[in-house]
C-alpha cells in the first residue's frame, strides 16, 4: 500500500513544519514549502492526496491557490487554514466548493492537534 501525500504550503515556516511532521507521524509522504511556485512546481510532481494551504500570504493568497487548483482538476481534500477573520476561511471554502473542487475543510489558526489529526486520519 502506498503512502498518502500531504503538500503543505505557508509562508510561516514553523507552522507549515509542524504540519508535515503531524502528518508524518501519521504515516503521510510530505512536501512543505513557504512560497506559492514551490507549491505549484510540487503540487504538479507530488501528485498529494491532501493539501493544507494558508489562506493570507505574501505574493500569491490562498483564493488564487484555490484557483489554481481548480484549472488543475485536484482531487485531493483540501484544508484552508488562516490566522485572519473567520470570513476569509468561509470565502475560500464557499469558492473551492463553487470552482469544482471536491473537499474543502477550514480551520483556524493555532491549529488544535487532534482537530487536525482527525482530518489527516480521514483521507
Amino acid at each position: 500500500m502506498s503512502k498518502r501525500r500531504l503538500l503543505v504550503v505557508d509562508d510561516e515556516p514553523d507552522i507549515a513544519q509542524y504540519i508535515g511532521q503531524v502528518a508524518e507521524g501519521l504515516g503521510y509522504e510530505t512536501r512543505v514549502t513557504t512560497d506559492a511556485e514551490n507549491f505549484k512546481e510540487s503540487f504538479t510532481g507530488f501528485n498529494p492526496d491532501v493539501i493544507v494551504l494558508d489562506v493570507v500570504m505574501p505574493e500569491i493568497d490562498g483564493i488564487e491557490l484555490v484557483k489554481y487548483l481548480a484549472t488543475q482538476e485536484c482531487g485531493a481534500r483540501i484544508l484552508v487554514i488562516s490566522g485572519y477573520a473567520q470570513r476569509y476561511l468561509d470565502n475560500t471554502k464557499a469558492l473551492g466548493e463553487a470552482f469544482g473542487l471536491m473537499s474543502v475543510t477550514a480551520m483556524s489558526k493555532p491549529i488544535e492537534l487532534p482537530k487536525l489529526e482527525e482530518f489527516l486520519n480521514a483521507a
